[in-house]
């Protein structure tokens, strides 16, 4: 019998704000603005999160809006690594494991290569996967649209998972 795989994208973007941290994959990057959100706004974690999510389509977890509403106060500022442990967490409750994950942050600045490590990381890490089935790359637009022009920073990710 073969095992069932399942694949799951999430996107997300949020702009930038003042004296807010930049917080992208649990990293505290320094950088003359933050991202504006609910939570600490980071775009790499909510991105893996959906991914993660869509790929399980667990009810009541279908994605990180359903599983962690904007509208809860509970939510304000949280740490979006550990929201992304908790849908992983859920995840492998239902049956699933987690086979690799993917992600490219979208931003014309800051220069992410000397934080990629430790974003790749903390990743694995919630997700309690090994780093190497964590990929993450990042990308500028050629100053092209919001990212280009400096106003945000976005992430795609994906997912794959199999039914254990």
């Amino acid at each position: 019998m073969t095992k069932a795989l399942r694949i799951g994208t999430g996107y997300d973007v949020h702009a930038f704000a003042p004296h807010r941290d930049l917080i992208l994959a649990g990293v505290t990057i320094p950088y003359e603005h933050g991202l504006d959100g609910h939570s600490d706004a980071d775009v790499v974690a909510h991105a893996v999160t959906d991914a993660l999510l869509g790929a399980a389509r667990i009810e009541g977890a279908l994605d990180i809006g359903q599983l962690f509403p904007d509208t809860d106060a509970a939510f304000k500022g949280a740490d979006s690594i550990e929201l992304l442990r908790e849908a992983a967490t859920r995840v492998r409750a239902g049956g699933y494991r987690i086979v690799d994950a993917d992600c490219v942050v979208i931003a014309q600045e800051p220069k992410l290569s000397p934080y990629r490590a430790e974003m790749r990381l903390n990743l694995a890490r919630a997700m309690d996967i090994d780093v190497s089935m964590m990929g993450l790359k990042a990308t500028t637009t050629e100053k092209l649209g919001f990212a280009g022009r400096k106003e945000g920073i976005a992430a795609q990710a994906v997912v794959l998972l199999e039914r254990e």
